[in-house]
């Protein structure tokens, strides 16, 4: 009996030990269990604080690309530096300044002894035979500050005799934070008119300017110093109305206050008649230049742009004598979905103008009160046949009214103009055109001219609309 009870004693002393060593076990395991639950914890919260600082980075850098030109890059990242990025010389805080340098140069020959005085009636358009330079141009843009941005166009042309020329072309503020869809820029700028006034000469499509271009607004086209709002109409496609305000003086504002060129005996004139120099007596003296323009897609690789414009203001022929233009344009592209680097793709574009010029009597030069009247398009189309290629075929027409001074003024009369040109882009940063243009006018005859145009670009340029 003994012996049995202390049998049983062992059992229950072993039983107590196998529980305890159980006990410790499970303790230990629960210890492990707390540290590894607070070091899943701590690392929970250091990938939540670094997925909370990634997602406020990108709302930073989306609240910047929003308030920076279309050109600027994203925030600093750490992808590395490409040759198409901006150069940027200044920076403070969120204001910065972007910098480029664009030429374009041409070489060519024409059947017409001097180019310039009949057929190249463009500011950058080739100016001789032989080797050309007339467009050089400093491009500046860049953030003020949160609510501006600005640009400034510097341009730099050689003149027959290769002296060099420079202009003021473009400065400008514009707003980037106003409600409602709004937006103002004031300064010197070309005027919103049509598709291809507001472009710079390296965004052409040709070597030359069209020719009712040239002739409703002048070599240098329609630009000046005013104010223009813009609103963007809130419609299922893209709408937005302007209305421009310039001052509308010298030859940047060719149909309206403009002092036209001296004559032999030194008097200013336009379209034959003696100008005025009229003063600014007040708004109605201003030029006002209204636009609406719509895009909408036709189909996924299909896209179409449509604008309609204007231009009224006075001139200096006479006392109250305005100047009114009338404009329509048209663009259409299209681009595969399986398009490789942009290409192939097919675009048409075109404009039609209408200019009623009020010209005022001069007696001296025997030139009597009349209207004038000059219309005119050009149409072309291009075709990117294959990458870095492109193709292109212009029409143009333009003619008026016979005034009294058509025989000696080569911006009125009427003339026809065909022009065929292959373009061929080593990178986005240079490019070589070729062109053939056949012209035929009354007062012209008929001449023909072919001209190679190269242009490099250093830095990058800012977006420019589609």
């Amino acid at each position: 009996m003994l012996a049995a009870h202390a049998q049983e004693t062992n059992e229950v002393e072993l039983l107590k030990q196998q529980l305890r060593q159980v006990l410790q076990v499970q303790e230990e395991q629960r210890q492990k269990i707390e540290a590894l639950t607070k070091q899943l914890d701590e690392m929970t919260k250091k990938q939540s604080a670094e997925a909370e600082r990634k997602k406020l980075e990108q709302q930073l850098a989306a609240e910047l690309q929003t308030n920076a030109p279309a050109s600027t890059p994203a925030p600093a990242t750490s992808a590395p530096w490409s040759p198409s990025q901006p150069m940027t010389v200044a920076r403070a805080g969120s204001a910065y300044m972007n910098i480029s340098f664009d030429t374009l140069m041409d070489v060519g020959g024409s059947t017409a002894h001097d180019p310039s005085a009949q057929l190249e009636l463009g500011d950058h358009d080739p100016i001789k035979r032989g080797f050309s330079l007339r467009n050089a141009e400093i491009a500046v843009d860049g953030a003020v500050d949160p609510y501006f941005k600005g640009f400034g166009n510097i341009v730099l042309k050689l003149d027959k005799n290769n002296e060099t020329e420079i202009e003021l072309e473009e400065a400008y503020l514009q707003t980037t934070s106003l409600p409602g869809n709004l937006q103002v820029k004031g300064g010197q700028f070309f005027a919103a008119f049509g598709r291809q006034n507001p472009q710079h000469p390296h965004q052409w499509a040709f070597v030359d300017d069209p020719l009712i271009l040239t002739r409703a607004f002048g070599p240098e086209g329609l630009r000046s110093v005013g104010a223009q709002a813009s609103w963007l109409v809130p419609t299922p496609f893209y709408t937005e109305a302007f209305l421009g305000v310039l001052d509308g003086q010298g030859g940047t504002a060719f149909s309206f206050r403009n002092p036209g060129q001296p004559d032999a005996l030194g008097v200013d004139r336009f379209h034959g008649r003696a100008t005025m120099d009229n003063i600014l007596r007040g708004p109605g003296d201003l030029v006002y230049v209204p636009r609406l323009a719509s895009s909408f897609d036709l189909t996924d690789q299909q896209t179409v742009v449509a604008g309609v414009s204007a231009a009224f203001g006075p001139n200096e022929t006479g006392t109250h004598k305005h100047t009114q233009v009338y404009g329509t344009d048209l663009y259409w592209k299209w681009k595969p979905a399986n398009a490789h680097e942009g290409f192939p793709f097919v675009s048409w574009q075109t404009e039609g103008l209408y200019e009623i010029f009020d010209a005022g009597a001069d007696a001296g030069a025997g030139l009597p009160a009349e209207t004038l009247r000059d219309w005119g398009f050009y149409s072309q189309v291009l075709w990117g046949f294959k990458p870095r290629w492109v193709a292109g075929l212009r029409g143009e027409w333009v003619d008026g009214n016979h005034g009294l001074f058509d025989s000696q003024d080569v911006f009125r009369g009427q003339r026809t103009r065909i022009s065929p040109d292959l373009t061929f882009y080593p990178s986005e940063f240079s490019k070589i055109r070729l062109q053939y243009n056949f012209d035929q006018g009354e007062f012209i005859g008929t001449q023909h001219s072919i001209w190679l145009q190269v242009e490099f670009l250093l830095g990058a340029h800012g977006a420019h609309k589609f």
